[in-house]
């Protein structure tokens, strides 16, 4: 195997003419060069120097060693240089994969402070909810995924490969038209909805939904569902219905006509920053992981409960 030590100090044999100018070059003794130089060819097996009076001359074999190893140590000093600006976060990039109301509330705080503080790091976003994000991050197609779970659900082990940084636990809410029965409530039980018209969001959510109503004895009356949380708002402000819907979802809208009231016995999720094993080494992952729980910490600090929503 051809070692980019042997190789430079071919080069600066070949440049010198001599093992002990070469050595005065390098700043080591010439027995260390001539030491080298046997390794070198006992690595590719022929003769790369032949001696000419008090003169080293390359080869054939070693004027092509030398052509060649101009650009390998000029790569290698590259990748070396590039490497050090990713360590010391003057470079690098990160992948990161959100849900919606992760993208509206915790990234841009998280990625703002990311950028003032590390100008060189580079961060992309897709959005995905759980579990597809934590598939993209297994699948090598992202370096960080927001992603959360519900309390008490049957997925405590889908994480257990996966470096898990906590951020923070976000309530459940219920979301009623101002005009309401219960829009001044200071809190309301899922039963109290019973009897309501149902507006569901996106599928994980419509599921818990479904699970926590039918813990309360009742199965739902869904008459509209979509994925997209301000319409979920847009709807209850019109009087269609009313939802559930976490905390975080309802701070990343600006709803009108309706109330956020919060729900007893309190439903919550867990949200977390995921990354893989290995992933966590890398600085610019540690980075963007470290003001991700800084923009949940600032989050969580925000008072929750009922809300007027013009």
């Amino acid at each position: 195997m051809i070692e980019a030590r042997h190789l430079r100090v071919l080069r600066a044999v070949a440049s010198t003419g001599s093992f002990s100018a070469a050595g005065r070059e390098l700043g080591c003794t010439q027995p260390a060069v001539s030491q080298q130089m046997k390794a070198l060819e006992a690595s590719v097996g022929t003769p790369l120097l032949v001696r000419s009076g008090r003169e080293m001359r390359l080869t054939q074999a070693g004027e092509a060693l030398v052509r060649h190893a101009a650009g390998i140590l000029a790569g290698l000093t590259a990748a070396e240089e590039e490497v050090a600006a990713i360590a010391g976060l003057r470079a690098g990039r990160v992948r990161l994969v959100s849900f919606p109301s992760g993208s509206s509330t915790l990234v841009p705080t998280a990625l703002a402070a990311l950028r003032a503080a590390h100008p060189g790091t580079r961060v992309s976003l897709e959005e995905a909810e759980p579990p597809k994000s934590v598939e993209l991050l297994r699948e090598g197609d992202c370096d960080v995924a927001l992603a959360f779970r519900y309390e008490g659900a049957a997925a405590a082990e889908e994480w257990d490969d996966l470096v898990v940084r906590p951020l923070l636990t976000d309530r459940l809410v219920a979301l009623v038209p101002g005009g309401h029965r219960l829009a001044h409530a200071e809190t309301v039980a899922i039963g109290d909805l019973s009897g309501e018209p149902w507006i569901a969001g996106c599928p994980r959510c419509r599921g818990q939904l479904v699970e926590v109503c039918e813990g309360a004895g009742f199965a739902p009356r869904i008459d509209f569902a979509t994925d997209d949380y301000p319409a979920v708002v847009g709807l209850v402000g019109a009087g269609l219905g009313v939802a559930v819907l976490p905390q975080l979802a309802v701070e990343s809208v600006r709803p009108r006509g309706a109330r956020t009231v919060a729900l007893e016995p309190a439903v919550r999720r867990e949200i977390v920053a995921l990354t893989l094993p290995d992933l966590a080494q890398v600085p610019a992952v540690t980075a963007t992981l470290d003001e991700l729980a800084r923009a949940a910490s600032r989050q969580s600090s925000a008072p929750y409960g009922p809300e007027a929503c013009v």
